[in-house]
């Protein structure tokens, strides 16, 4: 029997631009609607679903969990905080880690870490460099670092704070800050998601972490969508060589089940004390036991170079296909965070690639987001060109015709 999905249900807020399609289960890269139609999962529920759906291990491993304990409160140590803290120091070398639930929750822990480390320093009126193109979250403060002025419309006044500059333009950031004494932190995206898969470059990076050091302001890199071996490495700063002192986390962590983490560096692990900040449901055990096991099964299944060698052959063959199609403007990005810009608004390939079978995103307008499971195969990737290159072509020349 054919179900019939609403484009919105009465008692849902209408906060989202849905499709009317309602999934039913996934198993692999591949998800299933309620009418029992496929579809190749080329959005990883927007980079979430690091091992795909339904996978034997995680399952396993949260089955056991949920007949162990869900929640408790973080008035009690929760072991597997720090079972998952020691690997993520492990992971990047830093000092410690705040879990919490969301990327949101975790730029806003870092914003406030940047306030804090102002204040402790006896700047009154802390303020933070971001960057054109950047998103944060949708929280008034995240909001407000967020450069997307179609999400700041009807949420005014912004929270002030906020020194704004080019992505990639060291001598533009210097300008913008001479002088300034309240500078306390850069805080940028390694990639760029929702701003249009825009990498900051390597040398970019390296030239932060050195004006970082000698002006004393924290280096914040926001690893939300772009961590947890999306790119080929844990985290993609780590293509620069570089360490930050304050790295927000969330999405790929826990393979679907929300985990949130800010971890920091020796500089910025003893600003937060007893009172300065908290989260109800963030680090709760069924939370811990699915980032663990995540991170251990990336590790054990050698995931960070396999997503390296899938997404250059998907990133070589669309770039292969599409390099000389007019209207298409750059295939952009590194590993499985793949950006295909178009020369105008696309939003309509969402629904036409769902017709043909394939999941994605269109972020910034006009670029085709790819941000599938790190367990993506190499004749998966094939069948994604094969269902996206027609579309593109198509939808281009009905738009030049």
């Amino acid at each position: 029997m054919t179900a019939h999905i609403e484009a919105a249900s009465p008692h849902v807020m209408n906060t989202y631009g849905r499709l009317p399609i309602a999934m039913s289960h996934g198993k692999g890269c591949r998800v299933w609607d309620v009418n029992g139609k496929a579809y190749l999962d080329g959005l990883g529920g927007i980079a979430v679903n690091t091992l795909g759906h339904a996978h034997p291990k995680l399952v396993k491993a949260l089955q056991e969990q949920i007949g162990q304990m869900i929640h408790c409160s973080n008035y009690y140590h929760v072991p597997g905080q720090e079972k998952l803290a020691a690997k993520l120091v492990e992971l990047t070398g830093m000092a410690n880690v705040f879990f919490c639930s969301t990327g949101l929750e975790a730029n806003e822990a870092a914003l406030k870490l940047a306030r804090k480390f102002g204040h402790d320093k006896g700047i009154t009126r802390p303020e933070v460099v971001v960057f054109e193109g950047a998103f944060h979250g949708r929280s008034i403060a995240t909001l407000s670092a967020t450069a997307n002025p179609k999400i700041h419309a009807g949420f005014g006044p912004l929270v002030e704070g906020f020194v704004r500059v080019p992505r990639n333009n060291i001598e533009a950031l210097r300008k913008a800050t001479e002088g300034n004494k309240n500078i306390t932190a850069v805080f940028f995206e390694a990639i760029q998601g929702e701003g249009g898969i825009h990498p900051m470059t390597v040398d970019f990076m390296r030239e932060l972490r050195v004006l970082c050091d000698d002006r004393d302001w924290l280096l914040m890199i926001d690893e939300v969508q772009c961590g947890i071996g999306r790119t080929g490495k844990w985290f993609a700063h780590q293509w620069a060589g570089i360490q930050p002192d304050v790295m927000p986390l969330a999405k790929g962590l826990g393979s679907g089940v929300p985990v949130g983490a800010v971890v920091t560096s020796a500089k910025a692990a003893n600003i937060f004390q007893p009172g300065n900040h908290g989260t109800t449901f963030g680090g709760n055990p069924l939370a811990m036991r699915a980032g663990i096991e995540t991170l251990r099964i990336m590790e054990e299944d050698g995931l960070l170079a396999h997503a390296a060698k899938v997404g250059t052959h998907l990133q070589t063959a669309l770039v292969t296909q599409l390099m000389n199609v007019k209207g298409v403007k750059e295939v952009r990005g590194q590993g499985l965070m793949l950006g295909i810009e178009l020369d105008r608004p696309c939003g309509v390939l969402l629904q036409r690639c769902a017709d043909a079978g394939l999941l994605l995103s269109v972020t910034a307008d006009s670029v085709i987001r790819l941000v599938p499971p790190l367990i993506l195969s190499a004749a998966e990737a094939d069948e994604i060109v094969a269902i996206l290159v027609p579309q593109i072509k198509q939808f281009l020349s009905e738009a030049q015709a």
